[in-house]
């Protein structure tokens, strides 16, 4: 076994990862080196076709704001009626952290089952929020209605084809986030028996 596959390290990374609300998200955020490390990590992941079927958008420092006002302005109109402190509230979204990863599909090929690269993708969602753990961030990874939106789509650059997988809010913890429960192996793992189909975890009724 390797020392990498032997490290109890990593295990341990895996197994203490939970998400921070955003709102809950302060400075500072990765610096550069600690960026690109996490850049680095998420674009390691299975890619059926080595086809790179997603892309990450960088958003950080002052374009944080040129987000929001995209958000806020497309917001304003198509909530009319919206308070004013409804349109702040959008404003500000993308600021909530020191760092934002907008991650999208970049589908360019049928030669892989389309479902297939949206999953590519979300592994990228998945490493990125593991390397800043591992660096001592917090992160979360969210949708809310920008995700789904086809005018953020254009305004953000995004062909009318392609797809955010989320926004990826990175930065320090400003209180210390609180465990929450997790599912019990027995919910949601049943065995393979080859013989008389699923067959439940040794020792559950």
């Amino acid at each position: 076994m390797s020392a990498v596959c032997n490290s109890n390290v990593v295990i341990d990374l895996l197994l203490t990862r939970r998400s921070l609300v955003a709102a809950k998200i302060d400075k500072p955020g990765p610096s550069p080196e600690e960026l690109e490390t996490i850049l680095r990590c998420a674009t390691r992941v299975p890619d059926h076709g080595k086809l790179t079927p997603w892309r990450i958008l960088v958003v950080q420092g002052d374009a944080r704001m040129d987000v929001g006002r995209i958000w806020c302005d497309v917001f304003k109109r198509k909530n009319p009626e919206a308070t004013q402190e409804q349109i702040n509230f959008e404003n500000e979204r993308p600021t909530r952290a020191p760092l934002m990863l907008a991650v999208s599909t970049k589908i360019e090929s049928d030669r892989v089952p389309e479902w297939e690269q949206i999953l590519s993708g979300a592994a990228v969602c998945q490493n990125a929020l593991i390397a800043a753990h591992a660096l001592g961030y917090h992160a979360q990874w969210l949708s809310e209605w920008p995700n789904y939106d086809d005018d953020i789509k254009f305004e953000m650059g995004l062909s009318p084809e392609d797809k955010f997988l989320g926004f990826i809010y990175i930065g320090t913890a400003s209180e210390v986030p609180v465990e929450r429960n997790r599912p019990e192996l027995e919910e949601v793992v049943t065995y393979w028996d080859g013989c008389s189909g699923l067959k439940k975890p040794t020792g559950v009724e």
